[in-house]
């Protein structure tokens, strides 16, 4: 019986600095839908592994392939044109655009509109679809103020926007609440645990209350190798999880 083709896929995959490993035959799989987070210690290889998803380092070994479709060899740009699209842990964003241009150029570019966005809105697509992604991650009231002036969270919600006006098929969030104070760190939840159930969702996260408040399944990385996956009751019981990454000490 044939294997269902999942959303993101990664077979040995490798990538070695001189002698350094960083990461070690990674074989791993992101179903479609999937609500999937990865944890792993400090200096574990996570932001490697991402940036050989997202193309943004080359491998020294294995594929990656995206919904069957082998992408280890394609541009970042034409990954995210494919439907592969991630947040950063440090935003992105123009600072003196506001939210209503950067939805708008998001937009307009993947509709082919890159160039005309600021065109007079009458109802076109863009211009509708920039106000249903706005009003989706809160920012509706906030459109015509400059980025730079938002509040954090407003600018970490922004970056969500812009990367779900992709269109993604796979979304990888890498630690979309990063320094976002405590007050408005609940809009960041709710916007992900309303993400489309047909998007499949990678988190890459530190913040273990937002891991298994989210995650159905997590994937633990230590030394550019995966420890163990399974289901979040399975790895907060597992004692190798506690000794590498909570700082338990694994015994009897």
């Amino acid at each position: 019986m044939s294997v269902p083709v999942s959303a993101l896929e990664t077979q040995g995959l490798a990538k070695r600095f001189g002698g350094l490993v960083a990461t070690n035959d990674v074989s791993f799989r992101l179903e479609k839908g999937a609500r999937h987070a990865l944890i792993g210690p400090n200096g574990a290889g996570k932001t490697t592994f991402i940036n050989l998803l997202t193309g943004v380092l080359s491998p020294s070994a294995g594929r990656v392939l995206l919904g069957g479709e082998d992408i280890t060899r394609l541009k970042p740009e034409a990954r995210v044109r494919r439907g592969l699209v991630r947040t950063f842990q440090i935003n992105q964003l123009f600072a003196d655009l506001t939210p209503l241009e950067t939805l708008a150029l998001a937009v307009g570019e993947r509709l082919g509109e890159g160039t005309v966005w600021h065109r007079p809105v009458g109802g076109n697509a863009l211009a509708r679809e920039v106000d249903e992604v706005a009003a989706r991650f809160g920012l509706a009231d906030v459109l015509d103020m400059r980025t730079d002036t938002l509040p954090y969270g407003k600018q970490r919600l922004l970056e969500i926007a812009v990367a779900f006006a992709w269109a993604p098929r796979v979304l990888l969030l890498d630690e979309p609440a990063a320094g976002v104070p405590a007050a408005e760190r609940q809009d960041i939840l709710d916007a992900i645990a309303a993400l489309p159930a047909d998007v499949a969702v990678l988190l890459i996260e530190h913040d273990m209350g937002l891991v298994f408040d989210f995650a159905q399944r997590i994937s633990v990385l230590v030394e550019g190798a995966l420890l163990t996956e399974g289901t979040p009751a399975e790895i907060a019981a597992d004692r190798r999880v506690k000794a590498v990454y909570l700082g338990e000490a694994a015994h009897g």
